[in-house]
């Protein structure tokens, strides 16, 4: 069976990094899109970055933009996320994500978009 599982959560101050790591298995993972969301307590889950199948094309919401650096390695089934100048509204349950790229160019940003998921990871940053 599919599963991703992320790693590298933790807690740091503000300003400070992290890098999360989603390791996929039970999958052709360079067949996949892959995301990252977020969600904190009492909030919906929200997109953070994601990335096609090559590594080619990435999104960002606007609240990580120039922050975050999603990318991904496909020899190693596995997708990164580098989190530089965190900031206390960071904190949150981090979660991977993968959608079979059906259309190999799109970036997918929607939490519907998504069929499989990892159990998350916590991160917090203090002030």
């Amino acid at each position: 069976q599919v599963q991703l599982v992320e790693s590298g959560g933790g807690l740091v101050q503000a300003g400070g990094s992290l890098r999360l790591s989603c390791g996929a298995s039970g999958l052709s993972f360079s067949n996949y899109g892959m995301g990252w969301f977020r969600q904190a307590p009492g909030k919906e889950r929200d997109f953070v970055a994601s990335i096609t199948w090559s590594g080619g094309s990435t999104a960002y919401a606007d609240s990580v933009k120039g922050r975050f650096t999603i990318s991904r390695d496909n020899a190693k089934n596995t997708v990164y996320l580098q989190m530089n100048s965190l900031k206390p509204e960071d904190t949150a349950v981090f979660y991977c994500a993968a959608k079979y790229a059906y259309l190999r160019n799109n970036v997918y940003t929607a939490v519907s978009d998504f069929t499989y998921w990892g159990q998350g990871t916590q991160v917090n940053v203090s002030s």
